[in-house]
């Protein structure tokens, strides 16, 4: 059973996060282990297992960059093990441009933190917006393309966080 089918959802791209939340919920107090506890070993044992199913793709499910490389993995698109490096030198130009950007930003310089974090956010809109326009049109290369650079920018943000708390 894949995730869609777990919290009986159509596959796709677009997911009601909302709604998402309540079937997890509703799903997790009915697998939860501890209804089980007065149940077999093999009862106890399969309310783990479908607790920790169900916490996978709950997670999965909820985060658009995981989401969007299950999605693929379904299509028979593996990223995980594939060591396809991106061959956009566009965008490897723009990754050398913002590890430059980083590497000379101050982290007392909160307006230039914020212009970065602004403009990170920015690229990270209209990357999302390709890949959902990818996956909805089936073009899963250009969309396992725009999941790397989604990792990038999402990298980056981390190391524009971890700036920020110096």
């Amino acid at each position: 059973m894949n995730h869609y089918e777990l919290f009986d959802l159509p596959v796709g791209y677009a997911v009601d996060l909302a709604d998402l939340q309540q079937r997890y919920r509703k799903l997790q107090q009915t697998m939860h282990p501890d209804r089980f506890a007065a149940g077999s070993e093999r009862d106890k044992l399969r309310a783990v297992q479908l607790t920790s199913q169900l916490n996978d793709a709950y997670h999965t499910l909820r985060d658009p960059l995981a989401r969007a490389e299950y999605l693929l993995s379904l299509r028979g698109v593996e990223l995980r093990h594939e060591q396809q490096t991106l061959q956009d030198p566009e965008f490897l130009m723009a990754q050398m441009e913002w590890r430059e950007r980083l590497a000379e930003l101050d982290a007392s310089d909160l307006s230039a933190l914020d212009a970065a974090g602004a403009d990170l956010q920015r690229e990270q809109a209209a990357l999302q917006a390709e890949l959902e326009q990818a996956l909805n049109a089936s073009e899963d290369e250009v969309a396992a393309d725009t999941i790397r650079k989604l990792k990038f920018m999402r990298k980056l943000g981390r190391e524009l966080e971890a700036l920020e708390e110096l």
